[in-house]
Formats: structure tokens, sequence, C-alpha cells
């Protein structure tokens, strides 16, 4: 953790809304005037598209069907680590882009499934902005949880989680329920025993919950949508959070105990805004201070 440059980490599982929620997150650092360093965690995978098959079919025929992106010897995450430190110290690091699909590779003149060159980042920036699978992990040897200064958890409730991956990954990317499904399975003993723990070191959680069957999320025509929904927000010192503001503030929200809110989910993004931006405004205010 660096006063002079703070780092801001958003953990959550392949499906699990990520993406929306750095959309969140950019709005914040626009209109507030943050120059943020992005990293996406998919950077840091330890094997392009063709290679990650190879291994997992190696791994297979060697008797082990576990292995999958959100295992640790997946990725690099020593050297995520030690990059999250050099940040931290001199508001500079070296990243790289993952090229998932057509678009991007025109964009960055690389094969799908590959990666841009390492390239430093962060310049001018007033903090580092990760967003993926591995943002509070601490096991291992490995702690990246230890280097973030404000980490924030997007865990939809597990039937969720599977429909908005099983959608996504059909409609973007082409595979079947199926392969999506068998995907799902082979990730089960990493979600567990890597990312699922990592919500116990993340300082809020944003967990949705729909109000609508869910029960066999493989069939489901149509992923619930934020009407149709609850989001459960954890904080892990609720201390300074004034609660009675954010009631009066979210139309519908009450206290479920006593460091958490549920507000109806299409209320989300207000809540986020409210929440954090304060969070990250003292962030800054303090790495401004401290250079």
């Amino acid at each position: 953790m660096s006063l002079k440059h703070p780092i801001i980490s958003v953990v959550g599982s392949s499906g699990a809304g990520t993406s929306t929620v750095k959309h969140t997150f950019e709005q914040i650092f626009r209109r507030e005037g943050i120059a943020a360093a992005m990293i996406e965690g998919d950077a840091f995978h330890a094997f392009d598209r063709a290679t990650m098959k190879e291994e997992m079919q190696r791994r297979l025929e060697a008797g082990d069907n576990t292995f999958s992106h959100f295992s640790v010897e997946a990725n690099l995450l020593a050297e995520l680590q030690r990059e999250l430190v050099v940040y931290g110290k001199t508001g500079r690091c070296k990243s790289r882009t993952y090229i998932h699909n057509a678009d991007e590779a025109r964009e960055h003149n690389v094969e799908p499934g590959k990666f841009t060159n390492w390239q430093e980042i962060g310049e001018g920036s007033d903090l580092l902005f990760y967003e993926g699978l591995h943002g509070a992990l601490n096991a291992q040897s490995i702690n990246i949880a230890g280097t973030a200064d404000l980490k924030i958890g997007v865990v939809p409730v597990i039937n969720l989680e599977w429909i908005q991956k099983i959608h996504r990954d059909r409609a973007h990317r082409g595979y079947s329920t199926g392969a999506v499904t068998d995907t799902i399975l082979r990730r089960m003993h990493a979600y567990v025993n890597v990312i699922c723990p990592q919500f116990t070191e993340t300082d809020v959680n944003f967990q949705r919950v729909p109000i609508v069957d869910t029960s066999n999320p493989f069939v489901a025509r149509w992923i619930p949508t934020a009407g149709e929904s609850l989001v459960v927000i954890r904080f892990k010192n609720p201390r300074g959070i004034d609660f009675s503001y954010l009631v009066s503030m979210i139309a519908g929200s009450w206290m479920s105990r006593a460091n958490s809110i549920v507000i109806p989910g299409d209320k989300m993004d207000l809540a986020m805004q409210l929440i954090l931006t304060p969070m990250i405004i003292r962030l800054v205010d303090a790495g401004r201070r401290g250079r």
C-alpha cells in the first residue's frame, strides 16, 4: 500500500460484472478529474490462447481436470504483485493487453488470443486501477491484497453469475452452452480455493441477488434485469460509513446487518457513486499531498 501512488483493485470471477463496475469507476475518474492508469487481469495470464489449450490438454492427460485461468499457476501473479509494488513506490509500472477479439486485434495489430508487448504505464497518473480475477489474492506466498489501498468485490450469487457467463460467452465469444458448462465445472476447484477467499480481503463487496427464479441457470433464456434484483453491499469496516445518509439517498434501501445495506438492483450505479467517490477522493488527495 502506498500513500503517494494509491492502488484500487476490483476483483470478481468471469461473468461477475466487473466490467460494468469498471465503467462506473471511469465515470468517477472523469468527473473528478482523476488520471488513472489501468491494468486488466487478463494481461497477466501466463499463456496465450493457443498455449493455454495445449497446457490444459497436457494437464488433463496427466489427470488434472481443474486447471483453468482461475488457477494461480495459470497466471503471472508474482509478476503482478511486483508491478503493483513498483507502482506504489514510483507511480509507474509495466503491463500489456490480452487481445480477446477481432475488434481489439485491429486496434492493436495483434492476433486474437495473443498479447501486446509489455510497456510502461502510469506516467502522470493519480492512481492505478486493477480489474480482474486475482486483485485481492493472499495465498501461496502471493499477497496482492496487501498492495492495494481500496479493494472492491463484485460477486453475484452463483446461479446469476453462471447465467451471465453463459449468455456472454454464447453471444460474444460463440461458445455453446455445453462448452461454457464444461468451463464452469473445470474452474470450480479454483473458484472455491482461489476466488472465494478473496472476498474476505475486500473492503466493500457488491453482491447482486435476483428476485426471480434462477434455479436452473443452464436453461435460463434471459439474464435477470437490474429491476429484478437486489444488491447487498457489505463493508469490511463500517466505521465512518454514514448508513443513515445512504438509506435516505437511495430509495428502497435498508440495513440488513450492522455492516450491510440492501438496495434495489437498479440503484447500484448510484450507490457506487455515493459510496466510492469520497473514498477515491481521499486516496487521491493523500497521494498528491505525499508526493
